[in-house]
């Protein structure tokens, strides 16, 4: 049995009929389409045209090796801004177009992604395929233009003075049609699966320059070494490692700064900055709030549907949340199915509209459990809210919490599906005893519709 069903998987890919590319629009499918047997069609051609030489494939197989070697090692994406990723594999590409026929250069992509899917971030194959025919065909193009040039300007070696000079300008010229080439046609495809997409704000990005910058000015410092001589490509390697993780550093910074499945600031830095703002409050006597927000039967959901769906709600009361808050809010996720907000300059009156507007949207929402069965099983929820603001008592963050959590709690043993709301110096009997700020009638959430 075990057997037989992995067979059925591999088969199963391998039937044409079962691609995804099958389930892209129309207009997409054919633009993927055309790219990729273009590539083919050029690639065929040019392998027609090329004298095969072992001296050739001597000098490609090293810097083949260099580049699965720094695809292979790399953490993740260096950059990536609206499905435009950097992640600095056509530096490899580029050093491969100048030294080698064209050939070479239309099919060092392919390991390069296959080495991405199978180490670093699987994705849809067809992405994979239409990635590579795409640096494949620009660096080709770029390949043939840098041969158009005399020998005298640039040639099969560089040389010294000015023809190094000239030799290298060429190198640029070649750089710019492939790394632009390539970067054209991605953002076609973009532009194809998703119309509200702005091109403009895909590359005219300041990050995205200095990713881009960064790209081309490795692929070419890589290409004069190899010019020089082709073992020096293996000093490149750490260099190539050392300046995507410099890349990554902003991108790294924020996963450490958020919830992996929410987005939301993680319990450590909602802590930190909620600290730091609860002190500047009360430093210049400025209101503020919390509000502490608890999905209602939770649990139900995960062993009715499973933890994907569970996730699933997760992301959708994040939305939630996140269109109900002002800019200066932070929201952040305390674990599980417990959220928490910051509500800078918002007094107590303020912060009960701002979690009731919120608690309304989200009793209203109908999560569906397959998003790609259009009339399917969905799940309802409601959420409790306990809110506390500051007040004369409050010396830390400690007490505003303390008494937020006191209000979840009586919302909860309420009913659930409301908000109630608590001072911070209330003694202990009476937050027990709290009052439900705003209390409707109690409506459990209904795991499925």
């Amino acid at each position: 049995m075990g057997a037989s069903s992995v067979a059925r998987r591999i088969f199963g890919r391998a039937d044409p009929q079962k691609w995804a590319w099958w389930q892209l629009p129309p207009v997409l499918r054919c633009y993927v389409g055309i790219v990729v047997l273009t590539y083919l069609g050029f690639a065929a051609y040019a392998a027609s045209r090329t004298t095969w030489h072992a001296a050739d494939v001597a000098k490609y197989l090293p810097l083949l090796a260099c580049g699965i070697v720094a695809a292979a090692a790399k953490p993740g994406k260096a950059y990536q801004k609206g499905g435009m990723v950097r992640d600095f594999l056509t530096a490899w590409t580029l050093p491969v177009a100048i030294v080698l026929p064209p050939v070479y250069a239309m099919v060092t992509p392919i390991p390069l992604q296959m080495v991405t899917q199978a180490r670093v971030h699987r994705g849809a194959v067809y992405r994979r395929a239409f990635t590579a025919a795409a640096i494949a065909q620009s660096y080709g193009i770029a390949s043939l233009v840098f041969r158009t040039f005399p020998s005298s300007f640039a040639g099969a070696s560089i040389g010294t003075g000015s023809h190094a000079l000239t030799w290298v300008l060429a190198v640029a010229v070649a750089e710019i049609i492939g790394g632009r080439g390539h970067h054209f046609l991605l953002l076609g495809a973009i532009r194809l699966s998703d119309s509200t997409v702005r091109v403009r704000d895909l590359i005219l990005d300041r990050k995205t320059w200095q990713a881009d910058l960064a790209e081309s000015d490795l692929g070419i410092v890589i290409t004069v070494a190899v010019g020089v001589n082709v073992v020096l490509a293996l000093v490149a390697v750490p260099m190539v490692l050392l300046i995507r993780r410099f890349m990554m550093h902003e991108q790294l910074l924020a996963q450490a700064r958020t919830d992996s499945k929410t987005g939301l600031l993680n319990s450590a830095t909602w802590e930190t900055e909620a600290a730091n703002e609860v002190v500047r409050a009360i430093r210049t006597r400025s209101p503020l709030s919390v509000a502490l927000i608890d999905i209602d039967h939770f649990k139900a959901v995960n062993d009715t549907h499973g933890h994907l769906v569970g996730d699933t709600v997760l992301r959708a009361v994040t939305d939630a949340i996140q269109e109900h808050l002002r800019s200066y809010d932070r929201a952040g996720r305390f674990g599980g199915e417990e959220f928490v907000v910051l509500l800078p300059h918002a007094r107590q009156t303020d912060a009960i509209n701002i979690a009731e507007r919120l608690r309304t949207r989200i009793a209203a929402m109908a999560i569906p459990v397959d998003e790609s069965v259009p009339d399917g099983k969905h799940v309802r929820l409601t959420v409790s809210v306990g809110v506390a603001a500051l007040d004369e008592h409050t010396k830390e963050l400690n007490d505003l919490m303390a008494a937020a959590d006191a209000a979840l709690y009586q919302a909860k043993q309420s009913g659930r599906n409301r908000t109630c709301a608590l001072q911070v110096g209330a003694p202990a009997d009476l937050r027990d005893g709290a009052p439900a700020v705003a209390a409707p009638q109690s409506a459990s959430p209904t795991p499925a519709g």
